[in-house]
């Protein structure tokens, strides 16, 4: 109790230079951060990373507090998109298995700011819903403060930390952030349509975030005994646990258990893990090592991209130069797969968006798979490590082809007002003749 502080005297605690770490997502310290900004006289710059932040907080969007706070994120949200125009965000390239690690090598963080359950009879709180990089971080950190929140599961797993082992505690009664569970569309119903036929009884499933994976973890109702490992754990996995779908039996690693590193979802997700003994949040530095993601057999990891060329390159986390999301847990988890005894991996997306002409200022539709990525795109997943992409229009197999053969297979799930102009090229690149 002594440790137990109002949120003005956590936010007293900021020193003129420090650098402060949010937990990710649903388990940032959203009153702290709330307020943030009402230190701003009194600091000449402080330094906040994040990870998909899920408000839109002032000290983050306001103009005002451009000069006296500077945003580092490891995963981009709208908002910090929209934020761009007052030029004080960067992106810290990362794969999500290694964020927390290689960022505190670089910077060791001066607080860390994350939620958490009210403590136990033991003293212990559980990080509820993220263990993505927060139990290194409050090992690393200076500082540890801590908004412990009666409206959180208390979720189980390695994500428990004892009171002695954080500084401050801020009491908070704010309900636990939403993911909408949204309806998917036609094209995501082909796409999961597509997925669902190479999925096999027994599997063990990683979904990614979107309409997309949703919509595959609909399309699964008809399968058998599957096993979850996967960074992220939604909505979609408690479904398929409901209906008797998922069952855990055939995981080599942790038989028996859900393994993710983060939930995010509806409350009736939140309802389903808190004190679930079938649920395991492990750090995300072994949830997501690919080398561990190889230990099961039969590993499917599917996730989305915004654009790939003709020889396979994704580009997952920027639009050209505009950092759009981040490379999350994509390449760990899809080289992961493939090191698994008949594993596979999915990269999916849609065949075609429709996007402004900035020339007429009218949108038009074009072509999602491209001769050659937008100048300055990242590179998400090489293509070296792409394994089955999907579209609308089916799904293809690039594992152990050559660029023929791989720019011939993308054509044909291409959409097909781009195929003749995508074959031609080709030509001029010197993928086809």
């Amino acid at each position: 109790m002594a440790k137990i502080i109002t949120i003005n005297a956590a936010l007293n605690l900021v020193k003129d230079g420090d650098h402060i770490v949010s937990g990710m997502a649903a388990s940032e310290g959203r009153a702290f951060f709330k307020n943030l900004h009402t230190i701003a006289d009194k600091i000449n710059h402080v330094s906040v990373d994040n990870c998909l932040p899920l408000y839109a907080y002032p000290y983050m969007l306001e103009e005002t507090y451009r000069d006296k706070f500077t945003i580092n994120s490891w995963f981009f949200s709208a908002d910090l998109r929209k934020s761009f125009k007052n030029k004080n965000i960067a992106f810290i390239p990362n794969q999500l298995h290694f964020a927390g690690v290689k960022r505190s090598e670089h910077l060791t963080p001066d607080i860390f700011v994350g939620n958490a359950t009210m403590p136990d009879k033991h003293g212990f709180v559980s990080l509820s819903l993220s263990n993505v990089y927060e139990k290194h971080m409050i090992k690393q950190a200076k500082t540890v403060i801590l908004e412990i929140n009666p409206n959180l599961p208390r979720t189980l797993g390695d994500l428990e930390v004892h009171a002695s082992d954080v500084d401050y505690f801020v009491e908070v009664d704010y309900p636990a952030p939403e993911l909408p569970d949204l309806e998917p569309t036609e094209n995501d119903k082909k796409i999961g349509g597509y997925i669902a036929d190479l999925i096999h009884d027994g599997d063990t499933i990683q979904l990614g975030i979107g309409g997309i994976p949703n919509a595959v973890a609909a399309a699964l109702m008809d399968k058998k005994d599957l096993g979850v490992h996967t960074e992220m754990l939604t909505t979609g996995f408690m479904k398929l646990y409901k209906a008797g779908v998922v069952t855990n039996k055939h995981k080599n690693l942790h038989p028996g258990k859900m393994v993710a590193a983060f939930a995010l979802g509806t409350k009736e997700l939140y309802d389903f893990i808190d004190d679930n003994p079938g649920i395991a949040l492990l750090d995300g530095n072994y949830v997501n090592d690919p080398c561990v993601i190889g230990q099961n057999d039969n590993q499917v990891s599917i996730n989305t991209t915004i654009e790939i060329d003709l020889t396979g390159q994704c580009a997952s986390e920027s639009i050209g130069t505009m950092q759009f999301s981040g490379t999350g847990g994509q390449t760990d988890t899809a080289t992961g797969a493939q090191r698994a005894k008949n594993g596979r991996s999915f990269i999916t997306l849609y065949a075609t968006a429709n996007v402004m002409n900035k020339a007429t200022q009218k949108r038009e539709r074009i072509s999602k798979i491209v001769p050659t990525l937008k100048p300055g795109a990242a590179v998400s997943l090489s293509r070296n490590d792409v394994d089955y992409v999907v579209t609308e229009y089916g799904a293809v197999r690039l594992r152990g082809t050559d660029i023929k053969e791989r720019v011939e297979k993308l054509i044909s799930i291409a959409h097909p007002d781009f195929r003749e102009e995508l074959k031609a090229s080709a030509k001029k690149l010197g993928y086809l003749r």
